[in-house]
């Protein structure tokens, strides 16, 4: 006969406990454990399995034609594989303030242009805050309607009454299910609220968008939980302090991953980037010493972006190596190697390296122009020129660099 008994979950992080303590050693919240009773093996395998299952043969099972409808911005589109599936339900995470409910209520305007219907769910911002950003991006509509409630039940009645074809939930940490334990934003309440959303926009074949906010380390109770509910998790990036955002597909299960689409933050909101390259090589001076072009793929489409090194004397004991948007291990890779195989000592000099414009740059075929950024900011002579090639502007490179100094 199974026995009952009792552990003390975090209502932050979902982590148990054998007894109870004061600060949870996995998320660092206090005063946040609860007690749970815990039923044996045979209950919860009874529980588990009391639903009939009927087998069914994957010939007998029709296929389906899944049919993306257009966003309205062409970089989502481009990212997403043509626009949003009916029925799918879409994360869109970022860092607090990356423009993820700018890009929401741009995507809600949109639908409603081309004669939709969309309920936005905003719990972390009031109507007027709503209304406000919407007359900043000139997306006041008629059938664009606001829910600013934080429950989840709430919420699937107004879908029942409105019958929407996109509903955007802004965010996910802060919705609550109301027989769930635990805070907003906490992984059992956070993992329950998407549940019951991509349960219902199954069962109605709506298109769902939920928006989650990532901190530095990844966000423990926040879309890392949700990746495995959902159907596509696109990433939006970007250095708060430059206009370029970029929108990644890191899922897709109804297209290819890895694709990108690129924006640039203005005043009136997101705008799609159509020639990135221009813009990312729009202030180059060609004919300065430790500048590089590199042509890059993202997902399928080619970008040329800037390298730009910076080598200076060291003023403290331990040289500098400051990568930004290139791989730091490579870096010191490629300054071992110059220094074994080329004779170019940088023991006792800063290194500044970055990649214009807030892009990124990690793979190996990153390798050949930054070396030869550091070594022309070293040698104070602009990559490029000569009589084989007069034009300095005109020169880029990409290559991995081995451990031999071999191309």
């Amino acid at each position: 006969m199974s026995r009952s008994r009792t552990v003390f979950e975090c209502t932050s992080c979902g982590t148990p406990h054998p007894a109870w303590v004061g600060r949870c050693g996995t998320c660092g919240e206090w005063n946040v454990l609860e007690e749970v009773p815990v039923v044996g093996p045979e209950a919860s395998i009874r529980t588990a399995f009391d639903e009939v299952v009927h087998l069914r043969s994957l010939t007998d099972i029709e296929s389906t034609n899944w049919v993306a409808e257009p966003t309205g911005l062409t970089e989502a589109d481009r990212a997403l594989g043509g626009g949003l599936v009916p029925g799918s339900v879409t994360l869109i995470s970022g860092e607090p303030g990356i423009g993820k409910s700018t890009l929401t209520l741009q995507l809600a305007a949109e639908r409603v242009r081309s004669g939709g219907r969309v309920l936005l769910v905003s719990a972390e911002e009031s109507a007027a805050q709503v209304r406000l950003r919407a007359e900043r991006l000139k997306a006041v509509y008629k059938d664009l309607w606001l829910v600013d409630s934080g429950s989840v039940d709430a919420v699937i009645d107004r879908v029942e009454d409105l019958k929407p074809d996109l509903v955007v939930v802004d965010s996910i940490q802060t919705v609550q299910v109301n027989d769930e334990r635990g805070l907003p934003g906490s992984i059992g309440q956070v993992r329950a609220a998407a549940q019951r959303l991509v349960t219902e926009a199954k069962a109605r074949s709506l298109a769902t968008v939920l928006v989650g906010h990532l901190t530095k380390e990844g966000s423990l109770a926040g879309p890392k939980a949700l990746e495995h509910l959902v159907d596509t998790v696109v990433e939006l990036t970007g250095d708060r302090h430059q206009a370029l955002r970029v929108l990644r597909v890191v899922k897709h299960r109804f297209g290819p991953t890895d694709e990108i689409g690129l924006f640039e933050m203005a005043e009136d909101g997101l705008r799609s980037v159509d020639d990135p390259s221009r813009l990312f090589l729009a202030d180059r001076a060609a004919d300065v010493a430790g500048s590089v072009v590199l042509p890059t793929l993202e997902g399928h489409r080619p970008l040329l972006v800037e390298i730009q090194a910076l080598v200076v004397r060291a003023t403290m004991p331990h040289p500098r190596r400051s990568p930004q948007g290139l791989d730091g291990r490579r870096l010191a890779l490629l300054l071992a190697v110059l220094d074994r195989r080329v004779g170019i000592s940088l023991g006792a000099l800063d290194v500044y390296a970055t990649v214009v414009g807030g892009a990124s740059a990690t793979e190996p075929a990153a390798d050949l122009p930054l070396a030869l950024a550091v070594v022309s900011g070293v040698t104070g002579r602009p990559v490029g020129g000569g009589v084989s090639n007069p034009r300095v502007d005109d020169t880029v490179a990409l290559g991995e660099v081995g451990l031999g100094g071999e191309l």
